[in-house]
């Protein structure tokens, strides 16, 4: 039973350092929302980008 314990162990450990990679590199790829300015404005801007 003692060999069954640290073999879940052992993936559980591998399976929470696949996890905390995934959060940090999605974290890595993605900005906050409320560091961006308006959505409304940055579609106009975008617009008037576009015509000129």
């Amino acid at each position: 039973m003692q060999r069954n314990k640290k073999i879940f162990l052992v993936l559980f450990v591998i399976f929470m350092l696949i996890m905390f990679w995934i959060g940090y590199d999605i974290s890595q790829r993605t900005t906050f929302p409320g560091s961006k300015g308006n959505l409304e404005q940055r579609i106009g801007d975008d617009l008037d980008k576009d015509e000129k």
